[in-house]
């Protein structure tokens, strides 16, 4: 899937069946489902979740608390914008 395709789907009611975990809570939170998306990004753990928790806290306004996920992921607070960081973690999770 390109990221032109995983945009696609945001259209859609349900999130594809073929996405990942990580994927999912992106797109949880390209729908607006913050909340669901953060409960999903606590149940990946590890790097990948720390990172999407760390976006998730950045885009809530909550630096401080992103600071510390982004760490947990070894990774340090872009200076991009939320939707740069977004598409970068998509693509990322496309791989």
């Amino acid at each position: 899937m390109t990221f032109e395709e995983f945009q696609t789907t945001l259209q859609l009611n349900t999130p594809p069946g073929t996405i990942n975990e990580e994927l999912r809570a992106l797109w949880l939170d390209g729908k607006g489902e913050w909340d669901a998306a953060h409960d999903l990004a606590q149940k990946i753990g590890g790097v990948n979740g720390a990172w999407i928790h760390a976006y998730l806290h950045r885009e809530e306004g909550d630096n401080g608390n992103a600071n510390y996920w982004y760490s947990k992921a070894g990774k340090s607070m872009p200076d991009s914008s939320l939707k740069e960081e977004w598409e970068n973690l998509v693509k990322e999770f496309l791989k």
